[in-house]
């Protein structure tokens, strides 16, 4: 179903954009075959999608691990590698230095990136689909944090550049809290065509300004819609701007003009969501 219409007629262009909020520095390189902490662990073990390699846990994890283990259908189970008990200092040798492990690590075979055509593809006949658009987002803690506001508002994909997002790791994973096992990630390596694409396909694409022509709450976000976020600092570029079919703003107090662009995400999620729930009842928004 698609909902397009003019564009704002006071479109931004090239003013600064500050929607995405503050930047954390990039973290090092991380084996993109580490997964670690309960939520990543867990979400990891239940997927079959996901091929496991080893899976560690220090002596005091190991009842949580067992019981993370005894709830996987018997036929996972079976397909899974013998846990190896691994002393404590060990784990702390082998993960980064501020890694939250709670006793537990895999060793993965890293998921395929979803291809947009193909999800496209299979949300035909589906007219309530929302995804989230990540303009250089380079921060693996604001893109995981993003990926579990996705998974818990329902959206149905995460799309982000190829080059210019963090490496798909540890650090990431943690933060996604089990997310990255339950959102499809998409990386592309132009974003305006990707939008596009997704426009063609009935999506109305919203992306989020400090200085958006209208309050959030005043776009249609029912349907088929895309909501586009900016990179820490910098906020959205101009090309992704003027591909996105509106702007809109968070209704934030002076003298705050912007949030990070993880909290925006999970706020405008949020609208998402309950713009999708007849009558706005918010009990509903767990059916």
């Amino acid at each position: 179903m698609s909902r397009r219409k003019p564009r704002p007629s006071a479109a931004p262009g090239r003013q600064h954009q500050r929607g995405a909020g503050g930047s954390k520095p990039v973290t090092p390189y991380e084996d993109p075959t580490v997964l670690y902490g309960r939520h990543a662990v867990q979400a990891a073990l239940g997927n079959p999608r996901r091929t496991v390699v080893a899976i560690r846990h220090t002596p005091q994890a190991a009842e949580a691990l067992s019981a993370i283990l005894d709830a996987l259908p018997e036929d996972r189970r079976a397909e899974l590698p013998v846990p190896q008990a691994v002393d404590r200092a060990e784990f702390d040798d082998s993960l980064p230095a501020e890694a939250v492990h709670q006793g537990l690590v895999l060793k993965v075979e890293p998921l395929d990136d979803a291809d947009l055509g193909d999800l496209i593809a299979g949300w035909r006949g589906r007219d309530d689909v929302l995804v989230v658009i990540l303009d250089q987002v380079t921060d693996p803690h604001n893109v995981g944090a993003v990926l579990r506001s996705a998974a818990a508002f329902g959206a149905s994909a995460l799309i982000m550049q190829d080059r210019h997002g963090p490496p798909v790791a540890g650090t990431l994973a943690k933060t996604a809290s089990g997310a990255l096992d339950a959102v499809p990630m998409v990386r592309v390596v132009n974003l305006a065509r990707a939008i596009r694409d997704l426009q063609e396909a009935g999506f109305w694409c919203t992306g989020l300004a400090e200085e958006g022509t209208v309050e959030l709450a005043e776009v249609d976000l029912r349907g088929r819609c895309a909501l586009a976020l900016g990179a820490e600092g910098t906020g959205l570029r101009r090309l992704t701007r003027e591909t996105c079919d509106a702007l809109a703003r968070l209704p934030t107090c002076p003298p705050i003009g912007s949030l990070n662009v993880s909290a925006a995400a999970a706020v405008a999620l949020y609208q998402a969501r309950l713009a999708r729930v007849p009558g706005g009842d918010l009990q509903s928004l767990k059916s």
